[in-house]
């Protein structure tokens, strides 16, 4: 047998394939990352179609506090159920919630505005430029590292939107510009989320985002909107409310399992998501563009996935690969 000693001289070891465990260390992170993602992609979407059903009866700060209020009910069950989770419910960082929650409220209410404005496809791709923007300021109040993968990733990205939306006149409009606003706010609070996730649990994120921004929802609603809901709405309002825990949910798991510059060009498959429900729910325009744009951010996103796989920390110390995998075992779902 030959010698690790030995095998290091001659660089044998550069040359032998992984061992399983090495593949499982270095794949799994990134696996948790996709999936998370996955479910982050089809709550947006899901949130997306209620507000243009319950915007037939409600107003937009009267939607927004509809979806906190349900989303607080949610939390609520889960912690009749696991009342062990109320220990993860402190005030150690109050400061910057109220912060995440203010900024995302905003954008928020901006988004939903411009989604009864603008055709859905429309609206998702003018929101990615926050990828840009997220990225940027990873690099800036994160340190995070800013690779040729992923600074391609968010530029394929960007081209992709650009040949999905062909820009032109009818892009320079109130509406687009609000929903140009709502990425700058969405990036400032991925910032927000990812710098909770080292000390917050994701339980205790989403709880404190529903708490948070249901006052703010009230502020400006009619207290006997509740009134308002019949039957017909019920479905929409269990998906906003739904969707509205599970996207942060997703993505604040998303955040822990991979850096932001990771995550946030994942997101990009939104566009042309929402392009095809926007075509078969509500008729709006779909044609080759679209899926010639979905096509840039895809390979985008192939590439960078790619690329950190090959440059996994856990590839460069296969020898310490038993000892990683209960590390990352505790990344998953809290």
């Amino acid at each position: 047998m030959t010698a690790i000693g030995d095998r290091s001289r001659d660089g044998a070891h550069l040359r032998e394939p992984l061992p399983p465990d090495a593949a499982y260390v270095i794949t799994a992170p990134i696996v948790r990352v996709v999936l998370w993602m996955i479910g982050t992609l089809l709550s947006f979407s899901v949130m997306a179609i209620s507000i243009r059903e319950l915007s037939a009866v409600l107003g937009i700060m009267e939607i927004l506090s509809a979806r906190a209020a349900t989303g607080l009910l949610i939390v609520g069950a889960v912690l009749a159920i696991r009342p062990e989770l109320r220990r993860a419910l402190t005030r150690r960082r109050l400061g910057l919630h109220v912060l995440r929650n203010g900024i995302h409220f905003g954008a928020q209410y901006l988004w939903a505005t411009s989604l009864l404005l603008l055709p859905l496809a429309t609206v998702f791709a003018l929101e990615f430029t926050m990828p840009a923007w997220t990225t940027l300021l990873a690099a800036l109040f994160l340190s995070e590292r800013m690779t040729a993968s992923r600074a391609g990733a968010v530029m394929l990205g960007l081209i992709g939107v650009f040949v999905i939306l062909r820009p032109g006149l009818e892009t320079f409009q109130p509406a687009a510009l609000m929903v140009l606003a709502a990425a700058l706010g969405y990036s400032v609070q991925n910032i927000a989320t990812k710098k909770l996730t080292t000390t917050e649990s994701t339980f205790a994120i989403v709880f404190w985002m529903n708490v948070i921004q249901l006052p703010l929802g009230l502020l400006g609603a009619d207290p006997s909107f509740a009134t308002r809901l019949g039957p017909h709405e019920l479905p929409a309002l269990a998906g906003l409310g739904v969707a509205g825990v599970s996207a942060h949910y997703c993505l604040s798991n998303a955040f822990r399992a991979g850096d932001a510059s990771l995550v946030i060009p994942l997101d990009f498959l939104r566009i042309p998501l929402i392009a095809v429900v926007g075509w078969w729910l509500y008729a709006e325009p779909l044609d080759i563009f679209v899926f010639a744009g979905a096509g840039l951010i895809i390979s985008g996103l192939l590439w960078n996935l790619r690329s950190e796989a090959r440059t996994s920390p856990a590839r460069r110390a296969p020898a310490t690969m038993p000892a990683i995998l209960p590390a990352i075992e505790k990344t998953g779902p809290e």
